[in-house]
């Protein structure tokens, strides 16, 4: 049975067989972020991020690649105007190709740290900037 996470990367995918093969074969497969966008950030603080954003249930998919030392947050559009001002990150354009693994799997030192859901749940990027800005820490209203 295929992870909802796996599927909901499949259903971006121009052409889904071409990925799945690739995965069969323990290739990453790029997935265009047509609909959500990519930013790329340090591992360790990355890390360190996701703990404020999980507290809050704000928390989308984390992909992340140990040897290189990148993590990369799948967001809503519209995270380059909220997160311009953090030199730590790094927003990749609309439609840039994520090479990534299935879901439910982790090969070649690269792995979801907080897998996507298959419902498309995203990282907020105003959330995001706060949990990477000074302090570190989400607003109050953020937990409800």
């Amino acid at each position: 049975m295929t992870h909802p996470g796996t599927a909901w990367l499949l259903s971006w995918a121009p052409n889904p067989t071409d990925v799945q093969r690739a995965w069969n074969e323990d290739e990453f497969a790029p997935i265009p972020s047509n609909g959500w966008t990519v930013v790329e950030a340090p591992c360790l603080r990355s890390l360190e991020a996701m703990r404020p954003l999980a507290r809050g249930g704000e928390l989308g998919p984390v992909l992340v690649d140990l040897a290189a030392d990148v993590a990369w947050w799948l967001v809503a559009d519209g995270a380059d105007e909220h997160l311009a001002d953090l030199p730590m990150l790094t927003v990749r354009p609309p439609g840039w190709a994520l090479r990534c693994p299935p879901a439910d799997q982790y090969f070649n030192g690269r792995g979801w740290l907080e897998k996507p859901d298959g419902d498309g749940k995203l990282t907020d990027p105003i959330k995001l900037g706060a949990a990477f800005g000074p302090g570190g820490r989400l607003p109050a209203e953020a937990f409800g």
